[in-house]
Protein backbone atom coordinates (compact mmCIF):
# COMPACT_ATOMS: atom_id res chain seq x y z
CA UNK A 1 0.00 0.00 0.00
CA UNK A 2 2.66 2.66 0.62
CA UNK A 3 6.57 1.89 -0.68
CA UNK A 4 9.57 3.25 1.03
CA UNK A 5 9.75 6.34 -1.15
CA UNK A 6 5.99 7.34 0.73
CA UNK A 7 7.17 6.14 3.87
CA UNK A 8 9.97 9.35 4.00
CA UNK A 9 7.74 11.63 3.18
CA UNK A 10 5.96 10.69 6.07
CA UNK A 11 8.94 10.11 8.55
CA UNK A 12 11.94 11.93 8.92
CA UNK A 13 14.38 9.10 9.50
CA UNK A 14 16.50 7.93 7.08
CA UNK A 15 19.43 5.67 6.43
CA UNK A 16 20.78 3.46 9.10
CA UNK A 17 17.55 4.30 10.95
CA UNK A 18 14.66 4.13 8.80
CA UNK A 19 14.04 0.63 9.76
CA UNK A 20 10.75 -0.16 7.88
CA UNK A 21 10.48 -0.95 3.95
CA UNK A 22 6.91 -0.95 3.07
CA UNK A 23 3.28 -0.85 4.59
CA UNK A 24 1.41 -3.01 3.44
CA UNK A 25 -2.42 -2.52 5.51
CA UNK A 26 -3.22 0.99 6.55
CA UNK A 27 -6.78 0.65 7.29
CA UNK A 28 -8.85 4.35 7.48
CA UNK A 29 -9.35 5.98 10.60
CA UNK A 30 -13.10 5.83 11.76
CA UNK A 31 -14.90 9.47 12.11
CA UNK A 32 -14.18 11.44 15.33
CA UNK A 33 -11.02 8.75 16.39
CA UNK A 34 -8.43 6.96 15.58
CA UNK A 35 -8.98 3.27 17.90
CA UNK A 36 -8.91 0.49 15.85
CA UNK A 37 -7.62 1.46 13.10
CA UNK A 38 -4.79 -1.10 11.78
CA UNK A 39 -1.67 -1.37 9.91
CA UNK A 40 0.90 -3.48 9.08
CA UNK A 41 4.22 -2.89 7.99
CA UNK A 42 7.41 -5.15 6.82
CA UNK A 43 11.00 -4.85 7.70
CA UNK A 44 13.26 -7.15 5.45
CA UNK A 45 16.09 -8.48 7.81
CA UNK A 46 19.32 -8.58 6.07
CA UNK A 47 22.90 -9.52 7.12
CA UNK A 48 24.22 -6.26 5.54
CA UNK A 49 22.36 -4.18 8.34
CA UNK A 50 24.87 -2.02 10.59
CA UNK A 51 24.36 -3.43 13.69
CA UNK A 52 24.82 -6.89 12.76
CA UNK A 53 28.70 -5.71 12.42
CA UNK A 54 28.55 -5.77 16.51
CA UNK A 55 25.14 -7.71 17.13
CA UNK A 56 26.65 -10.18 17.45
CA UNK A 57 29.21 -10.89 14.65
CA UNK A 58 29.38 -14.85 14.99
CA UNK A 59 25.79 -15.01 15.91
CA UNK A 60 23.81 -11.71 14.42
CA UNK A 61 20.78 -11.07 16.33
CA UNK A 62 18.62 -7.95 15.58
CA UNK A 63 18.89 -5.80 19.16
CA UNK A 64 15.13 -5.84 20.56
CA UNK A 65 15.45 -2.72 21.11
CA UNK A 66 15.31 -1.85 16.87
CA UNK A 67 12.75 -4.19 16.73
CA UNK A 68 10.84 -1.78 19.13
CA UNK A 69 11.98 0.85 16.96
CA UNK A 70 9.90 -0.26 14.10
CA UNK A 71 7.31 -0.99 16.03
CA UNK A 72 7.12 2.55 16.72
CA UNK A 73 7.97 3.85 13.46
CA UNK A 74 4.86 1.43 12.01
CA UNK A 75 3.09 3.50 14.63
CA UNK A 76 4.11 6.60 13.41
CA UNK A 77 2.72 6.03 9.90
CA UNK A 78 -0.40 4.29 11.32
CA UNK A 79 -0.85 7.67 13.46
CA UNK A 80 0.01 9.97 11.20
CA UNK A 81 -2.82 12.77 9.78
CA UNK A 82 -2.62 15.85 8.63
CA UNK A 83 -5.60 17.56 9.37
CA UNK A 84 -4.12 18.52 13.13
CA UNK A 85 -1.69 21.45 13.21
CA UNK A 86 -2.83 22.81 10.11
CA UNK A 87 -1.58 20.51 7.29
CA UNK A 88 1.91 20.76 8.66
CA UNK A 89 3.69 17.50 8.43
CA UNK A 90 3.56 15.91 11.94
CA UNK A 91 6.56 14.47 14.10
CA UNK A 92 5.63 11.53 16.12
CA UNK A 93 8.03 10.15 19.23
CA UNK A 94 8.11 7.64 21.94
CA UNK A 95 6.45 8.83 24.52
CA UNK A 96 6.35 5.60 26.94
CA UNK A 97 7.26 1.63 26.35
CA UNK A 98 5.30 -1.07 28.09
CA UNK A 99 4.80 -4.73 27.93
CA UNK A 100 7.27 -5.36 25.66
CA UNK A 101 8.36 -9.09 25.40
CA UNK A 102 11.09 -10.34 23.08
CA UNK A 103 9.74 -14.51 22.52
CA UNK A 104 12.71 -15.71 19.96
CA UNK A 105 16.12 -13.83 18.32
CA UNK A 106 15.07 -12.24 14.95
CA UNK A 107 18.29 -12.94 12.46
CA UNK A 108 19.29 -11.74 8.50
CA UNK A 109 17.02 -13.55 6.18
CA UNK A 110 13.75 -13.15 8.28
CA UNK A 111 11.68 -10.90 7.66
CA UNK A 112 9.34 -8.81 10.22
CA UNK A 113 6.07 -8.50 9.70
CA UNK A 114 4.58 -5.78 11.82
CA UNK A 115 0.88 -5.18 13.12
CA UNK A 116 -0.16 -1.83 14.81
CA UNK A 117 -3.65 -0.92 16.04
CA UNK A 118 -4.05 2.28 17.76
CA UNK A 119 -5.90 1.62 21.05
CA UNK A 120 -6.23 4.87 22.36
CA UNK A 121 -6.89 8.46 21.18
CA UNK A 122 -5.91 11.79 22.76
CA UNK A 123 -5.75 14.19 20.10
CA UNK A 124 -1.78 14.03 19.96
CA UNK A 125 -1.21 11.47 22.25
CA UNK A 126 -1.68 7.87 20.97
CA UNK A 127 -1.41 4.29 22.32
CA UNK A 128 -0.85 1.58 19.95
CA UNK A 129 -0.07 -2.15 20.47
CA UNK A 130 2.08 -3.45 18.46
CA UNK A 131 3.17 -6.99 17.22
CA UNK A 132 5.82 -8.60 15.26
CA UNK A 133 5.87 -11.84 13.04
CA UNK A 134 7.94 -13.94 10.88
CA UNK A 135 5.96 -16.29 9.38
CA UNK A 136 3.14 -16.51 11.72
CA UNK A 137 5.32 -16.96 14.74
CA UNK A 138 4.78 -14.44 17.23
CA UNK A 139 8.43 -12.82 17.92
CA UNK A 140 7.80 -9.45 19.51
CA UNK A 141 5.29 -7.37 21.26
CA UNK A 142 4.72 -4.29 22.66
CA UNK A 143 2.39 -1.37 24.00
CA UNK A 144 3.66 1.85 23.11
CA UNK A 145 2.56 5.24 23.94
CA UNK A 146 3.12 8.14 21.20
CA UNK A 147 3.42 11.99 21.23
CA UNK A 148 2.69 14.05 17.95
CA UNK A 149 3.28 17.61 17.56
CA UNK A 150 4.12 19.42 14.15
CA UNK A 151 7.12 19.51 12.63
CA UNK A 152 8.83 22.93 11.22
CA UNK A 153 8.04 22.49 7.59
CA UNK A 154 5.19 21.88 5.02
CA UNK A 155 4.47 19.02 4.06
CA UNK A 156 4.62 20.27 0.20
CA UNK A 157 7.89 22.52 0.83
Amino acid sequence: MMDIKEILKILPHRYPFILIDKITQLDPPTKGSWVGRKGQAIKNVTVNENFFQGHFPENPIMPGVLIVEAMAQASAVCGYRTELNDGLPQAVVIAGIDNARFRRPVVPGDQLRITVEVTKDRGSILAFHCEAFVKDELVAEADLLAKAFPRKERADS
